[in-house]
């Protein structure tokens, strides 16, 4: 019934010059006018208080992370802001108001196999998990649209609390593109020796230059079959990611430009403020915070 007295408010009001709309609006809803009056009257109750507040909360959040963010991390972000509500009641307010998440494009890769690259096992199996920081890592290659050509982006995570760990940028795809990224990793002391180093069948992740490179420093190369972009799936999920709730809200004029923005919302929204559902919803810089504080407790 409630919901009959909020619709006929929202579509004529109640003044005079409106009164015989007014009255047309009941009877086809079926309710009296004074039963309107009766419930215009009444103060809003605590629960109805607790509803708009709520939807004032899940607008601003959805606003704050750009439309990205369905029911569920929403959901998410208001239990760590120490709210009490089940998801289910953020589904319907969201769709109450219209609020709905952007989805991913469709996937296109970037990997060109290299025929006479020499035979290496996949170590990963399609297991995306790993117990320790550093001792897991996948690889992939990305593009970027800017009005000055494509810009190209290696990216290295961590299996173990899904951070990007290692990346580099430039205006084309070679090898070295992909040693930069590990590189970058190295000098953060973020990789152990012996870490698996996965990747696709790329000629850049399969080069004689890229092999060398991890022998020298101490790491396992590994790679997914021909073909099957699932065995790489981590890697996949993270640009699908990337793309889908930054770069095509974007418009960029230079490649500068777009280095600048994409290594922005890495390091400072990615690692530190997007919750994946795989970690729990919590962010990747929350887990390594938990994991060196237990190791060090221990």
């Amino acid at each position: 019934m409630t919901d009959k007295f909020v619709f006929i408010e929202a579509e004529c009001g109640i003044v005079e010059a409106q009164l015989p709309t007014f009255s047309r609006m009941c009877a086809l809803v079926g309710v009296s006018k004074s039963g309107y009056y009766q419930w215009r009257s009444r103060p809003v109750s605590a629960a109805q208080q607790r509803r708009e507040l709520l939807a004032e909360k899940i607008r601003a959040l959805f606003k704050a992370f750009n439309a990205t963010y369905g029911y569920r991390r929403i959901h998410a972000e208001l239990l760590r802001g120490g709210e009490r509500v089940g998801s289910s009641l953020v589904a319907k307010l969201m769709g109450e108001m219209g609020l709905i998440s952007v989805q991913p494009r469709p996937f296109r890769t970037t990997t060109r196999a290299d025929p006479y690259a020499a035979a290496t096992v996949d170590l990963v199996k399609r297991n995306f998990c790993a117990d320790a920081l550093g001792t897991k890592v996948v690889g992939d290659i990305t593009y970027i649209r800017t009005w000055q050509g494509w810009l190209y982006l290696a990216t290295l995570i961590d299996c173990a609390n899904r951070e990007v760990i290692g990346y580099a940028m430039a205006d084309h795809m070679r090898t070295e593109l992909v040693v930069e990224a590990v590189d970058m990793a190295m000098r953060n002391g973020l990789l152990k020796t012996d870490c698996i180093m996965h990747s696709d069948r790329g000629t850049q992740y399969t080069s004689t230059e890229y092999r060398e490179k991890l022998a020298e420093l101490r790491l396992r190369h590994s790679v997914g079959r021909r073909g099957q972009c699932w065995d790489n799936a981590l890697a996949e999920s993270f640009f699908a990611a990337l793309k889908n709730e930054r770069v095509y809200q974007m418009v960029y004029p230079t490649r500068k430009k777009a280095e600048a923005d994409i290594a922005g919302w890495i390091e400072l929204f990615y690692n530190h403020k997007r919750i994946p559902s795989a970690l729990g919803y919590r962010t990747p810089h929350e887990v390594r915070a938990d994991y060196l504080n237990s190791h060090l407790a221990a």
